[in-house]
């Protein structure tokens, strides 16, 4: 049904709301038995981009030549670096630094959150490694003492890597203490619960499924609503100059 045009979605030139009636899955080079969802991209104006991957059971998708973090959001897929596999189940993570050769294929039909990024070299810094993880096994740490908003950090908080990937749960009522204004650029997929996003001048209902995308500078605030806790996965580039150029 078309609901005469009604959506939540909303483009703003500091931000996007996108909801799950409006996406559009799409097919990409370089994948078989693979639907996706792009929410982040260029031709936005993001320095990133973001997409939800759909896996038919057996589906694959091959490496990349940027930097790369998966995130199983549903099913179970299989990380082939050269004659190992490692397994993602839901919750399950990993991170690929520029150019490693990988390959990734779906063991049971499975959707996974796909974030790819030109590496923004540092001197000094050594490079990224490679990393899996569980969220289940993260430690959560209250955000400024308030033990009703915590957060999960998924990569190393060191100059290696250059954006990070943070998972913030909210009891609820759980509120952030402040509208933040700065340099970093946000894409965020909500998880669970739902809530009231301020970007920019405007306030938007949000709940599980919906995708954001945060340029720079642009404003923001979230507060939980309902009787479950609230969570996202948020990217952010972090630790690098914003005069400094990019390249691999």
């Amino acid at each position: 049904m078309h609901h005469l045009g009604s959506t939540r979605s909303s483009l703003k030139p500091d931000h996007l709301l996108q909801t799950p009636d409006t996406f559009i899955r799409t097919p990409l080079p370089g994948a078989e038995g693979v639907q996706f969802v792009i929410h982040a991209a260029p031709q936005l104006g993001a320095r990133f981009t973001e997409m939800t991957a759909e896996f038919t059971e057996g589906g694959t998708l091959g490496p990349t030549q940027a930097q790369r973090f998966l995130y199983v959001l549903e099913g179970r897929l299989g990380l082939t670096l050269g004659r190992k596999t490692r397994a993602l189940a839901p919750g399950g993570f990993a991170y690929l630094p520029h150019s490693a050769p990988h390959a990734v294929h779906a063991k049971t039909a499975a959707r996974a959150i796909v974030i790819e990024k030109p590496y923004q070299r540092q001197a000094g810094a050594a490079r990224p490694e490679m990393l899996f993880g569980k969220q289940s096994e993260v430690p959560a740490t209250p955000v400024l003492g308030d033990e009703s908003l915590r957060v999960q950090m998924l990569l190393p908080d060191d100059s290696s890597y250059d954006f990070a990937m943070n998972i913030m749960t909210y009891d609820p009522g759980a509120a952030l203490p402040m509208v933040e204004v700065h340099v970093m650029e946000h894409g965020l997929l909500m998880l669970e619960g739902g809530g009231i996003y301020r970007l920019g001048d405007s306030w938007y209902s949000v709940k599980a499924g919906d995708f954001i995308w945060m340029r720079a500078f642009c404003p923001q605030w979230f507060g939980a609503l309902g009787k479950k806790p609230a969570k996202y996965l948020i990217y952010k580039d972090s630790r690098r100059h914003p005069l400094e150029g990019r390249c691999a």
